[in-house]
């Protein structure tokens, strides 16, 4: 009976799931909302999800190992052996860190450097497969510099600081009060009070996350020259860069993942020119690919060479 092994990149965001067989050919997909055990509440739910839905008419009883990556290890994994358990799957899965899989959907070499910024922000050292330093990657509240969520909180601190007198006028006041109110709003002072309560309301029943989703907002609006904009989106690629540079030593390729990084984006941009330095940094493709590269790597011994390929093609098949 031909084995089945399955990747999960779950994110702030969404959460994705790659079923491969032993050749890495991908048989089945998931997708489903975020499921980062720091950011969102009741993670288990969405990694069901996403699970159920790329088994979805496979045997589940071929599974034989499954790998998570996820921001938080430890935080993940009762999320993680609870969705597990309820799809009924043989054996227990491993955690390992979201960049990890972010490294290996990009590359087969062993060795190398990841720079994430999407919802989150973290950088890291890989060696053997195995992070051996990182930097940043605290979540929100402490950390994640340059990330999706560090923007968006940007952006609407900046429209704010606008509207009551402490910053120059900026092209966000107006961009994120119609994305935030999704209406006419009304005159000053009562805007700045109606922006307060809809950001907060809308992190209460999302979570932190949800600040991301306005990200965009100030990549656009530094993309068209606003100069608050082009100062946030510039200090979030500084931030970036300083972040990259603390775990590089030069070696392997440099991978950049999350899709501040992987889109066409100002930030994208400015952090590639942050980084010139005769490197040429290698796009992250699908994590979900990367996670079940790994799972079939821990299953086969180190020197077989279905292992590279069959990571090969779960890269070829992932996508950029």
């Amino acid at each position: 009976m031909a084995a089945l092994f399955i990747g999960v990149d779950a994110g702030g965001t969404s959460t994705r799931c790659v079923v491969a067989g032993e050749t890495g050919e991908i048989v089945g997909r998931g997708h489903a909302g975020g499921a980062n055990a720091i950011s969102v509440q009741g993670p288990s739910a969405n990694l069901l999800a996403a699970l159920r839905s790329a088994l979805d008419g496979l045997d589940t009883g071929r599974v034989t190992a499954g790998v998570f990556g996820m921001a938080g290890v430890r935080a993940a994994w009762p999320a993680v052996e609870r969705a597990w358990r309820e799809a009924a799957l043989p054996g227990k899965p491993r955690v390992v860190p979201d960049m990890l899989v972010a490294f290996a959907s990009a590359t087969a070499e062993p060795d190398g450097t990841v720079l994430i910024a999407g919802t989150g922000a973290v950088a890291a050292r890989i060696r053997g497969w195995r992070v051996t330093r990182r930097a940043d990657g605290h979540g929100w509240l402490l950390g994640d510099e340059g990330s999706g969520v560090w923007l968006g909180r940007r952006a609407v601190a900046a429209a704010l600081a606008a509207l009551d007198g402490r910053s120059a006028p900026t092209v966000l006041t107006g961009r994120v009060a119609e994305a935030v109110l999704g209406a006419p709003t009304p005159e000053e002072p009562e805007l700045i009070d109606e922006i307060v309560s809809a950001v907060y309301s809308r992190v209460a029943e999302y979570g932190p996350a949800w600040l991301a989703t306005l990200a965009p907002l100030a990549d656009a609006a530094a993309r068209e020259g606003d100069p608050v904009a082009v100062e946030i989106v510039r200090e979030a690629a500084r931030s970036l860069a300083r972040t990259a540079r603390v775990v590089d030593d030069g070696t392997g390729p440099l991978v950049l993942g999350g899709s501040l990084l992987t889109q066409p984006t100002e930030l994208g941009r400015l952090v590639r020119a942050e980084l010139d330095g005769g490197r040429h940094p290698v796009p992250a493709g699908d994590g979900a690919a990367g996670a079940a590269a790994l799972a079939l790597r821990a299953a086969l011994p180190p020197d077989d060479p279905r292992a590279a390929e069959g990571h090969r093609r779960l890269i070829r098949q992932g996508g950029r």
